[in-house]
């Protein structure tokens, strides 16, 4: 708790040359970095949190319900003020890492904000100690106090991994130079890294050299390929380190509080059973031969290729009318898609492009990729993207609006059952994506666009799914061999590699410089094991929209009311009124079949 946003970057590639592109509006949180209000809230988590302490530790088993409710909304309280401060160090932050005013603000707004809270630490430490009847008979006893149970049943579920009060303290306050400081580090390397690309009049950043990857001209995707690779082996070492000592840092982690394995605590955190996850991984291992595998042998024959080189894989088809989408374009195509879908939907949209709540452009020192983050339920999220026109832009648009509309949806529940696990977060945010794809291609005028549309899709739902998959297999391989000892880069290189060759298959060939690019990947470092979360939430709204396109009476309602009720419930629960249930190994094959048919479809038109 009480970190600064780490964005979930989108997982595929993505100025104002396409339009008035917005940027954010942060006054929403504080009007500026030295603003009263700012210093007025830092005082207040400071001070509430000392006085938390001391009205309430060692005194949680004697509270009456009523108590035990006043307890909880005073730490919510303090939870959403501290929040709220973060999220504004940490949106200043990502909108240019290079600015070292803003990292200053919030590396000190870190330390401040973690020195504030460690009398919080306590709190869930002393709470797991109380005996299961007692909290049963309080929570029996207060309606309001009840309606937190979601939330005590995930703290509770780390009991088996409690360290002592004092430990828990100390790595409470030693979190601002553990991985907290590695991530700033990878962040603010990755956003000084400047890539020569032949043919390219000056040098490119990250973003835009792999947006050259979508480029219609093959050899500047080959261009920005080998670019990539030249600038990541230069940095290969310092890359290395960086997981060489997170992965080892969570080692010993997991270690003292005897998790099962290095995924288990992401389990816990997603609220979902291990035995869900491995069953979602093996369907979509079983499935690389029918989608990736079939798929990419189709895409080299269009291309006219015997094999696919990497920079390949996200080629635009050689049907496709190279074009550029403009941000208001972008904005119709995404708003009406959700109004399509319900009304509601939209205008629950309308205020992230109207209100600043949405970064677009591609600028110095900004973060790459896409993502939504929701600050705190009293405010509103923020969107970023890096728009740079190209159509796949324009589902990324309708991935983080998703999100967006999910996170505005659920902050009804308050901060603390606001707050959805990962494997649910990307329900909407994919849903939103499928509306979006499916509008374009029912108004597909000619069957070379319904090929185009339908082969895009593919493709994203291959980065999503299959791609996602590998990268949890990679992280699974990493942490496992460090657990044995420092690994080289070569060592990586070479994990790395298996895993790519398994999951894109025999139609590709690997340029010499591929085996670094696992080095670009945030989510390894921000987020670990957080990949899966994609193919979780591409297999469930396949399955999803199946149910909606079969006609489900109610489905509008019964999606607002699952998105509405944030953390609130579990999966099995959220899931119910839809018929599905995804922890039935059968769950994933739904899904997964969907994305077989398109390929179907793409296979009988070569007839």
């Amino acid at each position: 708790m009480f970190r600064a946003p780490r964005p979930v970057f989108d997982a595929r590639i993505g100025s104002n040359s396409f339009g008035d592109l917005p940027d954010w509006d942060l006054t929403d949180l504080y009007e500026s970095p030295d603003c009263k209000a700012l210093a007025v809230d830092m005082d207040f988590v400071q001070t509430s949190a000392a006085n938390f302490e001391a009205l309430y530790k060692g005194k949680l088993a004697d509270l009456d319900a009523a108590g035990l409710l006043n307890c909880v909304k005073l730490y919510e309280n303090i939870d959403i003020t501290a929040g709220r401060i973060m999220s504004y160090a940490g949106l200043r932050y990502y909108q240019n890492t290079m600015d070292s005013d803003r990292a200053k603000f919030m590396a000190d707004c870190e330390g401040k904000i973690t020195d504030a809270t460690t009398p919080l630490v306590f709190f869930s430490l002393e709470f797991n100690r109380l005996d299961d009847d007692l909290l049963a008979k309080r929570l029996s006893e207060n309606a309001d106090l009840a309606r937190y149970k979601p939330v005590f049943d995930r703290m509770r579920a780390m009991r088996p991994h409690q360290l002592s009060d004092e430990m828990e303290t100390y790595l409470h306050d030693a979190s601002v130079v553990g991985a907290s400081a590695w991530n700033k580090l990878f962040d603010e390397t990755m956003a000084g890294l400047m890539f020569t690309v032949a043919g390219e009049e000056e040098d490119l950043n990250l973003e835009a050299t792999l947006n050259l990857l979508t480029d219609p001209d093959r050899s500047k995707r080959e261009a920005a390929s080998r670019a990539l690779a030249v600038v990541f082996e230069k940095n290969i070492k310092l890359f290395a380190r960086v997981h060489n000592t997170l992965a080892k840092e969570k080692e010993i982690d997991d270690r003292w509080r005897k998790m099962p394995s290095a995924q288990h605590a992401r389990h816990l955190s997603n609220h979902v059973e291990p035995e869900v996850v491995e069953a979602l991984r093996n369907a979509v291992v079983a499935a690389y031969p029918k989608l990736s595998h079939r798929y990419y042998r189709l895409k080299a024959k269009w291309m006219g290729l015997d094999k696919l080189q990497t920079w390949d894989r996200n080629a635009p088809l050689p049907i496709e009318t190279p074009r550029l989408v403009n941000w208001a374009e972008a904005t119709e195509t995404v708003l009406s898609a959700y109004a399509g879908f319900d009304p509601r939907m939209a205008e629950i949209a309308k205020p992230f492009f109207t209100d600043g709540w949405i970064d677009a452009g591609v600028k110095p020192g900004k973060a790459p990729g896409a993502f939504a983050h929701p600050t705190v339920t009293t405010v509103h999220p923020y969107v970023m993207l890096n728009y740079l026109g190209k159509p796949r832009d324009v589902m990324t648009l309708a991935h983080e609006l998703g999100h967006g509309v999910h996170q505005v949806l659920a902050a009804g529940q308050g901060e603390l059952l606001s707050s959805t696990p990962l494997t649910l977060a990307e329900t909407a945010s994919v849903f939103g994506e499928m509306l979006t794809f499916r509008a374009l291609l029912d108004a597909a005028k000619t069957p070379a666009e319904r090929k185009t549309l339908l082969a895009g899709k593919v493709e994203d739902m291959i980065n999503t799914v299959v791609r996602q998959i590998a990268f949890y297999d990679f992280e699974c391989k990493l942490h496992a061999a460090r657990a044995e000892g420092e690994l080289t880069p070569d060592d990586i290189n070479a994990l790395w590699m298996s895993v790519q060759a398994q999951s894109l298959g025999d139609a590709f060939e690997f340029m010499d410089g591929y085996e670094t690019f696992w080095s670009y990947i945030p989510h390894f470092v921000h987020s670990p094991f957080y990949v899966y979360a994609y193919a979780f939430g591409d297999g469930l709204v396949n399955a999803l929209y199946a149910v909606y396109a079969d006609g489900l009476p109610g489905f509008q309602d019964k999606y607002f009311d699952m998105l509405k009720a944030g953390g609130s419930k579990h999966h099995k629960e959220l899931l119910a009124p839809f018929g599905l249930d995804a922890s039935d190994p059968k769950f994933w094959d739904k899904g997964l079949s969907m994305i077989a048919g398109f390929i179907d479809e793409l296979e009988a038109m070569e007839d």
